[in-house]
């Protein structure tokens, strides 16, 4: 995937960097021939004592996940997974992150380092593997939500967390502004809520 991505620059053809395609609709439309990550894939160091795996751009959220829960780890930012063909190139790239955000963080707040390609093909690498590695601007971090516009991610290390111990989701009856007040109520209590929804 390296060889082809810089084979393509030096022929200044325009790429459409995609990883398993679950997220081809989100963002603006691309042209250019695609250039498929899923070849460059596998978890390339994985400490559960540190909390952090660093895996290839190919490599798919859910061997990540899997990986991680037998350690009795997540990802906390919760990534949505649009479909099994996500890899965790592509959900940094588009940086979206579930409904923990609220009281975990954003993907952008786990991003300790990266490894990628700009626009020249050089290869470029910001952050690293702890959470103290920065001095200054933190451009790993930039990474989250760019869409492959400042270059293809090749490689990114995260930071993770233990698996919650526990967790439910309870359901309510009731009109939007009791929603509201009881969320309020709720929000000024330390209870661990993770997220909140109110549906019509």
């Amino acid at each position: 995937m390296i060889t082809e991505f810089k084979a393509r620059i030096a022929e200044g053809k325009p790429l459409r960097i995609r990883g398993g395609g679950s997220k081809d609709g989100y963002g603006n439309a691309l042209e250019g021939d695609v250039l498929d990550t899923r070849g460059h894939a596998g978890i390339v160091a994985y400490e559960p004592t540190e909390l952090f795996i660093t895996a290839k751009c190919g490599t798919p959220l859910a061997e990540i996940e899997a990986a991680l829960a037998a350690s009795g780890q997540c990802l906390p930012f919760e990534p949505p997974r649009f479909s099994a063909d996500s890899t965790i190139g592509g959900v940094v790239a588009a940086g979206l992150s579930g409904p923990r955000r609220v009281s975990a963080g954003a993907l952008r707040d786990f991003v300790l380092g990266v490894k990628l390609l700009d626009g020249e093909a050089r290869e470029l690498a910001f952050g690293g593997q702890v959470m103290k590695n920065v001095a200054g601007y933190d451009v790993s971090r930039v990474m989250a939500g760019s869409l492959g516009t400042l270059g293809l991610i090749t490689e990114v290390s995260l930071k993770v967390l233990p698996r919650p111990v526990a967790d439910a989701t309870l359901r309510f009856a009731m009109t939007q502004a009791e929603a509201l007040d009881t969320l309020n109520r709720w929000a000024a209590r330390p209870l661990p809520i993770v997220a909140s929804a109110w549906e019509a």
